[in-house]
């Protein structure tokens, strides 16, 4: 059975460096291998993505000097899905001197992610959040500011200091367009190579080394080879395969899924973040959720009825009959809890009955009284298209009604496993941002997705990358060698097959049944017989997909059907991989919440015992249990403890 994996040998990350944490990223920036200016101009890498890390990654690469090939399946690099983050980005500035600190930065993270992240990596990332924003503001990010001229700040969930710093509710939009400025530099430079509107559907592997990939043109449908000495992958996460999601429809997990059948390791796949602050599903017609920002929580209260069916407009409920839940249960940070503990109070009300909406599944996000308190004025110009966005939605003006929201799947801590220099398990191949799994542990503190993709693309791996680089020796490949031949005859032969089965079944309505069956045992709450099920009914599924699917059209043209089966067929084996990663972990972390494993007031109850290791699994074939590789994770300076923000 699928459930019945092995344990292989642990797996070590090599490159991590010892001694004084607060220099560790120093000695190792110090001790790589460097690339003369002279060779970085013969030497081409391929990004694979054009987001926050992808983007900066490839602008600063071309910018040293390297020759980069950078691709995108959108039409233009900017519609990359980091467009979309609202609310901001960390960084330990401590410009409120509200006692921030790098050292804060780097506790709260470790703290945020339940212990399970590694102290070194985000140690780094603390350090590197400092000089993000200053790249940022030289690049002409309009970040807003206070009224003596610095940059303001906002809080997020599950810290005591204000340290995102944001630009209205389009922090996203306007970091991408920063590092897509970078990127089109380079482009009209010579010095990166634009390829929209292709995939990646195969890693080619040499020599054990990764020197490329086989993409398709998704405009004209060709098959194309792209040969490198190193590829990033920049792919993002792998929320959608869960169906509905915050995500944009296209993110997918195809570039990272090909790249694990490979060889790479895929850590911590059930470490998904699902967020509070999402809008209600209203219908079986919807084919994606919308995220409402978490920085609306700084000024929203979070409430629903005290008593059980109150279905009264909420301007009718009094105020000593409102149950603010998370001020009660959580004084200390009250609507500010990191996102797992704030997503499972709300469903935790709704389950009882006391939810708002038409569902039931719902509760308050109420700013009458900040409305009240600063003027209707003041909080439009902090959060006033955020506002307008969820009017345009749902028909409801939220400075007259509360919003209604209710947590959805939105950011995924697993991925690709790499080392302390975004290494993954094949050499040559490196994984940054979302795709990877280094930094997070089991929840992401809100505001830390763009610190991390910017950390990785700016300033960690253009280092790293080059220690690899200087000392592999790399051979010209063949074009013709045998492995490129594999590849491409690998795509061809999946692409034929998906369509001739001509079946009766729509990609559409696979998807929608796999996402139904991973929210309902794999979402929020996860139990060792709902898993079990779980793995049952998704290799039933993965099944039948390849004996009655119906993918339409040629393959000789654009075909977005085609796209599409090929990306649900690897979210069916990620499926059944994320529920295995769920049925082994029997503990509760972060966004891990195993219902046998909780504490006598519901939290998530920690075995540090027994799993505070990365959990790296090896790809053995579809429907093949894989091998499971350990990475044991040490605390030196942040000592593991129960969560407490009461």
């Amino acid at each position: 059975m699928y459930s019945d994996f092995r344990v292989g040998e642990p797996v070590i990350d090599t490159a991590a460096p010892d001694g004084p944490i607060e220099s560790r990223w120093e000695r190792r920036r110090f001790g790589v291998k460097l690339v003369n200016p002279a060779n970085k101009r013969k030497m081409k890498i391929i990004v694979v993505g054009t987001g926050l890390a992808g983007g900066s990654a490839a602008a600063t690469l071309a910018e040293a000097g390297y020759q980069v090939a950078s691709f995108c399946y959108q039409d233009s690099p900017r519609r990359a899905h980091s467009i979309a983050a609202q609310g901001g980005i960390n960084a330990a500035k401590n410009y409120r001197n509200d006692g921030d600190s790098v050292q804060r930065l780097f506790y709260d993270t470790v703290k945020g992610g339940d212990f399970r992240a590694r102290e070194s990596n985000v140690h780094r990332l603390a350090e590197v959040s400092v000089q993000i924003i200053d790249q940022c503001v030289a690049q002409g990010v309009p970040f807003a500011r206070e009224y003596g001229g610095l940059l303001d700040n906002r809080s997020f969930g599950g810290v005591q200091v204000s340290r995102t710093f944001y630009a209205k509710g389009q922090t996203g939009q306007q970091l991408l367009l920063g590092a897509y400025q970078a990127l089109e530099r380079q482009i009209d430079a010579g010095r990166v190579e634009m390829h929209s509107r292709h995939e990646m559907l195969e890693l080619v592997v040499v020599d054990g080394r990764a020197r490329g990939i086989v993409a398709r043109d998704l405009v004209t449908g060709e098959i194309e080879t792209h040969l490198a000495d190193a590829v990033v992958l920049a792919s993002g996460g792998y929320g959608n395969v869960f169906y509905l999601s915050t995500n944009a429809k296209g993110c997918n997990v195809t570039a990272s899924w090909r790249a694990h059948r490979k060889g790479a390791l895929f850590a911590n796949p059930c470490f998904t973040q699902i967020h509070p602050t999402c809008i209600p599903v209203s219908g079986d017609h919807q084919s994606k959720l919308t995220l409402m920002s978490e920085s609306l929580r700084n000024d929203g209260r979070i409430w629903v009825p005290k008593e059980m069916g109150d279905i009264r407009p909420p301007q009718e409920i009094p105020e000593d009959e409102r149950d603010y839940f998370l001020e009660r249960q959580y004084p200390s940070f009250g609507n500010l809890v990191p996102r797992d503990i704030a997503s499972r109070a709300a469903k935790a009300v709704c389950d009882a009955k006391r939810g708002v909406g038409p569902s039931g599944l719902g509760v308050y996000l109420d700013f009458a009284e900040v409305i009240q308190r600063t003027g209707r004025e003041a909080v439009a110009a902090k959060y006033g298209n955020l506002f307008q966005m969820y009017q345009r939605i749902t028909g409801e003006d939220p400075y007259e009604v509360p919003m209604r929201i209710f947590p959805a799947v939105h950011y995924t801590m697993g991925g690709l496993w790499v080392d302390y220099d975004l290494q993954s398990t094949i050499p040559g191949m490196f994984v940054v941002g979302e795709a990877n799994f280094s930094d997070h542990g089991a929840n992401r503190l809100g505001a830390s997705a763009l610190m991390q993709g910017l950390a990785d693309g700016y300033f960690v791996l253009p280092v790293t990358i080059g220690d690899y680089l200087a000392g592999a020796h790399l051979q010209p490949v063949d074009p013709d060698a045998a492995e490129i031949a594999e590849a491409r005859k690998h795509v061809d032969d999946r692409i034929e097959k998906l369509l001739s089965i001509d079946g009766t079944r729509t990609v559409d309505s696979f998807h929608r049944e796999l996402g139904h069956i991973m929210w309902d045992y794999c979402g929020m709450e996860r139990t060792e017989d709902g898993l079990r099920k779980a793995l049952d009914l998704i290799a039933e599924l993965r099944r039948e997909f390849w004996r009655t699917v119906k993918v339409p059209g040629s393959a000789a043209t654009l075909n977005q059907s085609l796209e599409k089966a090929g990306r649900v067929a690897d979210f069916l084996e990620l499926g059944e991989l994320m529920c295995l990663d769920a049925l082994h972990r029997k503990e509760s972390c972060g966004g891990h919440f195993r219902a046998e494993s909780q504490t006598e007031d519901h939290e998530a109850k920690r075995d540090d015992e027994n799993f505070a290791y990365a959990a790296a699994w090896e790809y053995s074939g579809p429907g093949e249990a894989p091998v499971l590789h350990k990475e044991d994770l040490t605390f030196d300076y942040v000592h593991p403890s129960q969560r407490s923000y009461k």
